[in-house]
Parts: C-alpha cells; sequence; structure tokens
C-alpha cells in the first residue's frame, strides 16, 4: 500500500479535531475490510480492518485483530489514569503508530471530536476523551497505537486489484474478547456463498464506490461504499 499522501494525511487529522460539530447523531458509517489471501502488504497482511470514510471521502481505521505486548503505559507515560486500562493494547495501523486512538461506546454525543462508525461507536483520538474513558471503569473500550489511512480513491484502487473482502460491522465482533483467529473465520464468512442482495456491504454507508464482486459475478455499482 503506498503511504497516505502528506495533504490527505493532514486533512484526515484535522477531522479528528473538527467531526461532530453537529448536535444530532451523525448516521452509522463503518465496514469491516477483511484481508484476501493473496494481500502481502505486511502493513495489512491476514487484518481485519475496522473503517469509516470521512467528509473529505479519506478513509480511516483500525486493524482489529493485532494486539500488542506493549502496555498502554509505555504510549501514555504521562497520563496516571492509564494504569486502570487492563486491555491489550491494539496496533491501528501505520499512521502515525505512537499515537493513542480509542474504539468507544457511548449513545450520545462525545464531549470532544470523533468519529460515528457504527450505531452508538466512535472512533477517536482526542485527549479529552482518551482520558475520560480511561477515568470510567464502567465504559466499553479499546485503544489502540495509530491507525490506518487512506487517500479518496486510494482503497478504491486496491478493491479493484482484488486486495480486500468487504462485511458488514457489527460492535460484538470490534470488542472480541480474543482476536485469535478472527481473520480466518472472516474470511470463511466472505468467502461463503450468500444471497445476491447480500453484497457485504453496510447500507449505512452514503455513496456508491466499491461492490464486492465473487466468481463469476459481473461487476455492478454496489448498494454502498467506502
Amino acid at each position: 500500500m503506498a503511504p497516505m499522501p502528506a495533504r490527505s494525511l493532514a486533512a484526515c487529522v484535522g477531522l479528528f479535531a473538527a467531526v461532530c460539530a453537529a448536535q444530532t447523531l451523525p448516521p452509522p458509517n463503518g465496514l469491516l475490510l477483511v484481508a484476501k489471501p493473496g494481500l502481502l502488504d505486511p502493513n495489512f497482511r491476514r487484518t481485519v480492518v475496522l473503517v469509516t470514510q470521512t467528509e473529505d471521502a479519506s478513509t480511516v481505521g483500525v486493524i482489529l485483530n493485532r494486539p500488542l505486548r506493549e502496555p498502554i503505559t509505555r504510549f501514555l507515560p504521562d497520563e496516571p489514569a492509564a494504569a486502570n486500562y487492563k486491555d491489550r493494547v491494539f496496533e491501528g495501523g501505520p499512521v502515525m503508530r505512537r499515537v493513542v486512538v480509542a474504539l468507544f461506546e457511548s449513545d450520545t454525543l462525545p464531549s470532544a471530536p470523533a468519529f460515528h462508525v457504527l450505531r452508538g461507536l466512535w472512533l477517536t483520538m482526542h485527549p479529552r476523551n482518551i482520558r475520560e474513558l480511561l477515568a470510567d471503569s464502567g465504559r466499553r473500550y479499546r485503544l489502540f497505537s495509530g491507525f490506518s489511512g487512506w487517500a479518496p480513491g486510494q482503497l478504491e484502487s486496491e478493491l479493484a486489484r482484488d486486495g480486500w473482502y468487504v462485511l458488514p460491522a457489527d460492535v460484538e465482533t470490534v470488542f472480541r474478547r480474543s482476536t485469535e483467529g478472527m481473520w480466518e473465520e472472516l474470511l470463511r464468512k466472505a468467502v461463503a456463498p450468500r444471497p445476491s442482495t447480500d453484497r457485504g456491504a453496510s447500507p449505512s454507508f452514503a455513496g456508491c464506490l466499491v461492490c464486492e464482486r465473487r466468481p463469476g459475478e459481473t461487476e455492478s455499482p454496489a448498494s454502498a461504499g467506502l
């Protein structure tokens, strides 16, 4: 995968600080990317990536199945509440690897900017949100080191080159306690026969940018895209 252009990366990071200014909840906007066996890029080989589309048509997300051995205190050494986090930190992707990103549940707008990925599920790198999560033992969330990012049109090119399967996303997969075997399981699900009305893309996405094809299928517009 080619590096995300600096201008697009800057726009993507800026969106983390500007999104969700509206007073009503934005619509869910998330899908799972499952790396096909032929995708050999070490950044994404055998990965499952939860992605969402930004306002400038870039795509950002986090890898769900790469837990790290490093404790959260290695990433947040000056945050006393970091010791409250008992889960593993996961490798979110190759962009800004030392920046902490959080996926968390909330039925209301977070106090600081965040992307609404699925109903009640948010993605953020804003320090205020992360501090609040660390201070609240009753919240369900997961922390990542860095994130994954694609410039506008870049992911579509990878899909056209047959690099990914596309599946609907759900909260239980995101917070699965053990991610061992996740890629193999979702790979089997992606290649299993399914009704023609199920194209493997979530209808919550606005736009018509990706289409998952199977052997023998003709290309047609997807009902939803990235």
